[in-house]
């Protein structure tokens, strides 16, 4: 093996001890530990604490609450403690879990060195990264990040014989391995791996953005090679150690003597399963109507909504109001694209972070919008050249102080009524909002294939590749019917003043709202010919039917339907939806008031202020507390509260066969909610290594992500805010997800034979699955480990000639 490849492969396997960090303008959820994933979970979390610092488990004070509130039924915690072997008096075992670890490793430390060469480090990636917030950015950006670093840090007075950086190697690679010349290859990757997680968000971010290949990547390229590069050379110049300091080997053994599962893990599995009993008993009591209920008569309408955690609540509400049907499918609507918006300066991945984008979808003017594209153009153009002038006003040394003096009363007034007026201010944005035209009201989705598209990405679609979006749609949510009206709804927040707020949009969109996935995938389902071939491929599309695209406006609960091309016959009955959208948004508003500290008569009025008010550190409370995933038919949970926590998609399994569909939700959006949980997870428990502090003191960088001070470390995760009540009083409780499947058990069991790193996935403990099985008189059986499962215990009970474990794993 050349030395080359030694470097690439040891720098490939130690990025693993770092999660990817996506930027603030998309940030998406993901498991910060995602590297780990192929080791037990207690094991993981003991590795990511000697590499990361961050605690794995939630503290002895957070259990002993969930405890008293009845968050962890004491019979569980009891039977769980006797079999791993502790003593079964839940109160001695937090004791044991609160008292100081004797034989703890001591954490290992930075040196002085150290923090001086991640000070200058950090200096030049804010400057190299920024994504248009800089007046004068960096100069040579377009050659990378190491030859821009070789050529400008050289006049850097922070550093010591800078001069000598301008004599790097003019590879990378080459300047990594003079560094390494005293050290053998078998330590490269422990190296690698200390220096890549001496700042995790900023290597989280490189590595997320040199895989991901975006517009910046492309104009500004830089690698962790590069990084590591410069990184070492700083060390060198610093005098600051290469290799790790003692007790950070990779291969140290943290686990000790006792080999029994750590307390912590105990009880972080007891609180999981009283959880998950509550939830599979109220399924395994429905699941029987499922199958008894007869085909209902045809929906007024029927709307499709993301299955993220917070559309539960408002489908609830709309059911409760007409005879309208709902259903739960990934919010980017299966279509892998890239999204460019009208006369949008780059674009956005529109899809999970475990796909590529495959389509160029592109906002161009509709057809006979001539005079509402102008009127945008116009107020566009004006607003731009407004933010321009100002900017420089502010910039501009000479004109600053006179700038400030001429618009301090006005600039006064309005921080005043942002302050102290938020509900008006949103009702003048909102009425100046209603007087100029929305972009989807002018615009609409390029779906038809363009071959002389130039870009990296073919734009539009194929007639074949729509056909087989729309197929995968209706045919992973068991569709046998269809309404006058069918409305994909994707979601969006709507926030003020906050870093963080694509967080809180679409996780399925890439932190991105979900309406232009849901434009798109209505414009492929009116489109006749794809009508025509779904009648061939035995989807019955009635031809009165007509797909409208939404927008579910998470902190308000507003619903906004794109209905600019409906045509006259199905007006009344989009204004009908109108209404009681609006009569359903009232109830579900009034079902968060509690959550949100307001009184249920005025709780629109209160999710409008948090919507304006931007000293409102928690404008919503997004995906916090999820903790569960079901999959199955609408019926299932049709009347049941599940109190915003878990996430629900659409499936019935007598339509599927051959469990195609199955398998793709077991693959894709399984995998995505459970990156979503743990990102919440590993948040709560340790928010300082994982998370991101409080936003009050958050300093944004870049528009690539937020400080804590003024400079450092790019912070990984939520803020303490997205997860807290209070400073003592969690409000999410850090579960892993329970997923709970509505299907046949061995049909569940072939799927997961197919798909190993789904296996590793369970057999780790990162998640758990559960499979209600309506061909086994609805029993529900939980899955243990190496494709065996355990009738649940109620059932088993209940029903004696149940199949054994080994039974069902063999069938």
């Amino acid at each position: 093996m050349s030395t080359e490849s030694a470097i690439d492969e040891s720098i490939d396997a130690a990025a693993d001890a770092v999660g990817s960090v996506w930027p603030l303008h998309s940030f998406v959820t993901a498991n910060p530990l995602a590297g780990y994933e192929d080791q037990p979970f207690h094991e993981a979390v003991a590795d990511a604490e000697r590499v990361l610092g961050g605690e794995g488990y939630p503290s002895a004070d957070v259990f002993c609450r969930a405890l008293e509130s009845g968050q962890i039924d004491r019979e569980i915690i009891s039977d769980k403690l006797t079999e791993h072997g502790y003593e079964a008096d839940p109160e001695s075992s937090l004791a044991e879990m609160d008292a100081p670890d004797a034989g703890a490793t001591p954490d290992a430390t930075t040196t002085a060195t150290d923090r001086v060469v991640d000070a200058v480090l950090t200096k030049w990636l804010a400057a190299f990264l920024d994504q248009g917030e800089a007046t004068w950015s960096m100069p040579n950006r377009e050659q990378g990040f190491y030859d821009a670093f070789r050529t400008v840090a050289p006049h850097d007075g922070d550093v010591p014989n800078g001069s000598a950086l301008a004599d790097l190697p003019d590879q990378p690679v080459d300047a990594i391995r003079d560094r390494l010349a005293a050290y053998p290859v078998g330590e490269w990757q422990d190296i690698f791996e200390y220096h890549l997680s001496a700042l995790p968000g900023w290597t989280g971010y490189l590595k997320q953005r040199a895989a991901d290949g975006d517009d910046w990547q492309s104009a500004y390229p830089i690698t962790l090679t590069g990084y590591l590069a410069v990184r070492l050379a700083l060390a060198e110049a610093f005098d600051a150690p290469i290799e790790p300091p003692e007790g950070f080997d990779s291969e140290a053994d943290d686990t000790g003597s006792d080999e029994r599962v750590p307390l912590p893990e105990v009880w972080l599995s007891a609180w999981e399963a009283t959880y998950r009993s509550e939830l599979v008993e109220s399924l395994t009591e429905t699941s029987a109507s499922v199958a008894e209920s007869e085909s209902a008569d045809r929906p007024d309408a029927q709307l499709v909504f993301c299955i993220d955690t917070r559309s539960e609540i408002i489908r609830r509400h709309i059911e409760a109001v007409g005879e309208y049907e709902t259903h739960g499918y990934a919010g980017f609507f299966g279509i892998p694209m890239r999204y460019a918006g009208y006369d949008a300066d780059v674009t956005v991945d529109a899809c999970p972070p475990i796909l590529d984008p495959q389509h160029r979808i592109a906002d161009r003017p509709a057809k006979g919008s001539d005079a509402g594209q102008a009127a945008y153009d116009r107020w566009q153009r004006t607003v731009e050249a407004g933010q321009r002038v100002i900017k420089r006003l502010k910039s501009n040394a000479a004109t600053a102080f006179s700038f400030v003096e001429s618009t301090g009363v006005g600039y006064g007034a309005a921080l005043t009524a942002r302050t102290l007026l938020p509900a008006r201010v949103y009702d003048l944005l909102e009425g100046a909002d209603g007087c100029v035209p929305d972009d989807h009201e002018v615009c609409e989705p390029s779906v038809d294939y363009n071959p002389d598209s130039v870009h990296s990405l073919r734009e539009g679609l194929t007639l074949d590749e729509k056909v087989e979006y729309a197929v995968t749609a209706f045919e992973l949510m068991g569709w046998e019917q269809f309404a006058r009206v069918v409305v994909f709804t994707g979601h969006a927040s709507q926030t003020t003043n906050n870093p963080f707020d694509s967080s809180l949009d679409c996780g399925a969109c890439a932190g991105n709202p979900g309406g232009p996935n849901a434009r798109t995938l209505a414009a492929i389902c009116n489109d006749d010919a794809v009508k025509a071939e779904l009648r061939e491929r035995g989807i019955d599309v009635p031809e009165d039917t007509v797909f409208v695209a939404g927008e579910h406006n998470t902190t308000t609960d507003e619903i906004e339907l794109y209905d600019g091309d409906v045509p006259a016959s199905h007006e009344d009955d989009v204004e009908q939806l109108r209404a009681d959208l609006a009569t359903a948004r009232a109830g579900a508003a009034t079902e968060r008031a509690g959550d949100m500290g307001a009184d249920a008569d005025s709780a629109v009025r209160e999710t409008e202020r948090r919507a304006a008010d931007w000293a409102e550190t928690r404008p919503e409370w997004g995906l916090a507390g999820n903790a569960g995933f079901v999959v199955g038919p609408r019926e299932l949970t049709d009347g049941l509260d599940l109190d915003g926590r878990s996430f629900l998609h659409s499936y019935d399994w007598t339509t599927d066969p051959d469990g195609d569909a199955l398998e793709a939700i077991v693959t894709g959006p399984m995998i995505v909610t459970q990156w979503i949980n743990t990102q919440y997870y590993f948040a709560a428990v340790d928010n300082a290594a994982y998370g991101s502090g409080s936003k009050v003191t958050h300093n944004p960088v870049g528009n690539v992500g937020v400080y804590q001070g003024n400079g450092g470390d790019l912070m990984t995760g939520l803020p303490l805010q997205s997860l807290m009540n209070a400073d003592d009083e969690p409000y999410h409780q850090p579960l892993r997800l329970s997923t709970v499947v509505h299907a046949p058990v061995d049909r569940v069991t072939d799927v997961l034979t197919d798909h190993e790193e789904v296996i590793e996935l369970l057999d780790n403990d990162w998640l758990s699955l559960t499979v209600v099985d309506p061909t086994q008189g609805h029993s529900a059986f939980h899955y243990e480990e190496d494709l065996e499962w355990t009738p649940v215990s109620e059932q088993t009970e209940a029903s004696p000639e149940m199949p054994t474990a080994s039974a069902v794993a063999d069938d």
